[in-house]
């Protein structure tokens, strides 16, 4: 059980310190938050990616196994969203698309060690992509395909795969360059997701309760059972279902608040769904490790 508290302290630690930072001085991250989206976290992609030890057919059955997850989190969910007479716009996407960037890949780093940051990066850019683009599509009914050429995210991830496929070595200095700013990405997450936390409420609790058993359970029966039927490695499946158990990612309280679909509602789901996470967590983690 220590070594479960060893691994969320630093993750909880930091995002609880952006929280109240935040409270105090009301810092604002805007440019921090671009500078990341567009240097750092690109960075730390195209690093991951293009490192020598990374061997893109090792994750094959991972990557399809993440997709499965969140869109097969979708379907498990909606009948519960009829149900309980939800808007699908306001409820699925939090149910699909968890927190697997700002907290998925620090959980992943300080539960199973650097070797496992490849297979988590896969997790991330298979969530974000469909976030991106089904997500998108749910929310808005279309998907811009030139603004996610443009993404920066999506950029570095083609650059990293194309030098992994094809197996381009980078220039020592230059790959160690690269991961310098990557290494910033990861802390920043963590401190912009606890300042982001201030800017959501509880004022529509009920839903916010519906989606905090809602989020973990849909995503654990899919990774449950595609851990027993898929040939992922022991590795693999624990990452996988960690990566089900993850709350939902702030990006959705964003997005609804920028097509103007019940943000308060999704604000309460998500803050719901990541203060459930501390019990979650640990222990799907004590479970796995």
């Amino acid at each position: 059980m220590f070594q479960v508290f060893e691994i969320v302290f630093p993750i909880f630690g930091i995002v609880l310190l952006g929280y109240f930072y935040a409270r105090r001085f009301g810092p604002d991250m805007a440019s921090a938050n671009r500078l990341n989206l567009e240097i750092f976290t690109p960075a730390l992609i195209f690093s991951v990616l293009s490192s020598e030890g990374f061997e893109l057919t090792r994750y094959g059955e991972l990557a399809v196994a993440a997709m499965l997850v969140v869109l097969g989190s979708g379907l498990v969910a909606w009948p519960v969203t009829r149900l309980l007479g939800y808007s699908p716009k306001t409820f699925l996407p939090p149910m699909m698309f968890n927190n697997s960037g700002n907290m998925g890949l620090p959980l992943a780093l300080f539960a199973f060690g650097e070797a496992a940051l490849p297979a988590a990066m896969i997790l991330f850019l298979v969530e974000n992509t469909l976030h991106f683009t089904v997500g998108n599509a749910m929310l808005t009914g279309h998907v811009n395909p030139l603004k996610l050429i443009r993404m920066p995210m999506l950029a570095a991830t083609l650059a990293g795969l194309l030098v992994a496929v094809f197996q381009v070595r980078v220039p020592g200095p230059l790959h160690e360059a690269i991961d310098l700013l990557g290494q910033v990405a990861i802390p920043l997450m963590l401190f912009a997701l606890g300042v982001r936390m201030t800017g959501v409420g509880l004022v529509d609790w009920r839903i916010g309760v519906a989606g905090a058993v809602l989020c973990p359970l849909s995503g654990l029966l899919i990774a449950g059972l595609l851990v027993m039927v898929m040939p992922l490695n022991s590795t693999q499946a624990a990452q996988l279902l960690v990566f089900a158990a993850l709350p939902p990612a702030v990006l959705n309280f964003m997005l609804a608040e920028r097509y103007g679909i019940e943000p308060r509602k999704v604000a309460a789901v998500v803050l719901l769904g990541n203060m459930a996470s501390l019990l979650v967590l640990p222990a799907v983690l004590f479970y796995v490790l």
